[in-house]
């Protein structure tokens, strides 16, 4: 009788642990679901978008270009670390398309020079040469992903604007040693979820500022 109680309660105390090793693989399903979502896995893109992007600077594909960016929201373009709302130049898929075709392409105002306040008045071409691939950020020493790398001596307040968004940073920390780093170059793509996939929201251009 004593030997068949012991065998019943070796048998209660075996289930008892198996209900909670399920559970706790329960929990741990659910855990992990939880952290899938669309927009994780969009996230993970990124850099390889990223790498997508650049191809396209580089190789002035303004096509391929316009097909990254957010098609409600559209793409801003900054030639500092400081995104000034107010001025900066905020474009469209079908506005930067029809701006790219112009022959010759308009003179544009994309913001003020820093230090001097005068206006950044020139073409895509001549912006995109001078404030967006003015340095071989496809092949950059650093690049990262949600976090800044440069910095210098002015107020960056990307991640301010571009709430709810994801940015890669692409760093050149110098150039020639004389400089001591300070010539160094940044190239940020903000990114932003939109039914399920990221495009392209901003390029903010960073380097030091006089």
């Amino acid at each position: 009788m004593r030997t068949h109680l012991i065998t019943i309660l070796s048998f209660l105390m075996l289930l008892a642990c198996q209900n909670r090793q399920t559970d706790a693989q329960n929990e741990t399903l659910t855990d992990t679901a939880a952290l899938k979502p669309d927009t994780i896995d969009s996230v993970a893109r990124i850099p390889g978008l990223s790498k997508q992007v650049l191809t396209a600077l580089k190789n002035k594909d303004y096509e391929s270009f316009a097909g990254f960016i957010h098609p409600a929201q559209g793409v801003r373009f900054s030639p500092y670390g400081y995104v000034d709302t107010t001025s900066a130049i905020l474009f469209s898929v079908q506005g930067f398309l029809e701006e790219v075709s112009k022959k010759p392409q308009t003179k544009i105002t994309w913001g003020q020079y820093d230090g001097t306040g005068e206006p950044i008045v020139l073409t895509i071409d001549e912006y995109f040469k001078k404030f967006v691939y003015d340095a071989d950020f496809l092949n950059a020493p650093k690049n990262s992903l949600n976090e800044m790398i440069g910095k210098g001596n002015s107020l960056n307040n990307l991640t301010a604007i571009y709430k709810d968004s994801d940015f890669t940073e692409h760093h050149f920390p110098g150039f020639d040693q004389k400089y001591d780093g300070m010539d160094w170059r940044s190239l940020r793509l903000v990114f932003k979820n939109y039914n399920s996939k990221m495009y392209l929201v901003g390029i903010a251009h960073d380097q030091w500022t006089i």
